[in-house]
């Protein structure tokens, strides 16, 4: 079948794209796959990584970019806002703590659905926040599972390390004592689209008397059963819809 658009510049980009999609590729590997030059490749890999469509890893290779990541978040934005709500009120009852969805935008990470504790101590986050992507636990996800290249940018100035983001990866989920703001604690956990990249954290946040200065060891199984419930929502939302 005929793939072409008849614009031929979109067509080989569609083709690099297309390549990494299968994982990490070195310069040659793409050639070979694509068919193309290797000056073409390695002309049209660079422009795309300059857009963020692409990005290198640890060994140079190149991957698919983070602003793919985002445009997929927003294509899926309603599906993901639709799904959250009754898991966030079942996380908040569940937890007594107030919940939220995280997504990034780039240098923040924007509130996009909560529920609140109705009494009390808490730690209110209207929907539309904007916070920093450099403290906090859903920021330390957002950013975990990053390509190597953002990951290292968006550590610049951040109040968690590299360390911390690796024991994020290894345990699938983050928590943060007063990194944000003093005396608020939180736990966060990653909702996964349907290609199995990180769209979203899921997160509560109160104060650290409540949730204890090891909020992870209490919380850390519902906070991570939400994700997995909202990220397989999300999911079965996208194949329902064809998406």
């Amino acid at each position: 079948m005929d793939n072409s658009s008849g614009v031929g510049v979109i067509d080989k980009a569609a083709m690099v794209l297309d390549a990494l999609e299968a994982g990490p590729t070195s310069l040659a590997q793409l050639v070979a796959s694509t068919g193309l030059s290797r000056p073409t490749v390695h002309r049209l890999a660079q422009a795309l990584v300059h857009h963020r469509l692409v990005g290198k890893d640890i060994h140079g290779r190149f991957v698919l970019g983070g602003r793919l990541v985002e445009l997929a978040s927003a294509a899926g934005e309603d599906r993901l806002i639709a799904a959250a709500g009754p898991l966030l009120i079942q996380l908040r009852d569940a937890t007594g703590e107030s919940s939220q969805v995280f997504r990034r935008q780039g240098e923040h990470r924007v509130c996009v659905a909560s529920a609140e504790r109705p009494v009390g101590l808490r730690d209110t986050i209207p929907v539309g926040t904007q916070l920093s992507m450099r403290a906090g636990s859903a920021a330390q996800v957002l950013l975990a599972w990053e390509d190597h290249q953002r990951l290292l940018d968006g550590l610049h100035g951040a109040r968690f390390t590299p360390t911390i983001l690796a024991g994020v990866r290894r345990r699938g989920w983050a928590q943060s004592l007063g990194e944000r703001e003093p005396g608020v604690a939180s736990v966060s956990a990653p909702v996964r689209g349907p290609n199995g990249r990180v769209i979203a954290a899921v997160s509560i946040s109160g104060p650290i008397e409540r949730l204890t200065r090891q909020p992870g060891r209490v919380h850390s199984d519902i906070v991570c059963r939400t994700a997995a419930a909202l990220s397989e929502a999300v999911r079965s939302a996208s194949e329902a819809t064809g998406a």
